[in-house]
């Protein structure tokens, strides 16, 4: 697991496109998508968090707990 992701042609030029918007954010944007995405980036792991242990049977329902 230590080769890198091989990203598909349309992940990369999502990548670029996210990149042009980027260079024409204020200083003040950039900052606060930033924060924005980084809770979006918290929130989709506790769901994934959530779904797996819901997935695997750990979670409050279970008798594994």
């Amino acid at each position: 697991m230590n080769e890198p992701t091989e990203l598909t042609l349309e992940q990369q030029f999502s990548i670029r496109s996210f990149a042009t918007q980027v260079q024409h954010m204020s200083h003040e944007q950039a900052k606060d998508f930033l924060v924005k995405l980084y809770e979006q980036m918290v929130v989709r792991e506790a769901t994934y968090k959530e779904l797996l242990k819901h997935q695997w049977g750990l979670d409050s329902g279970s008798s594994w707990a």
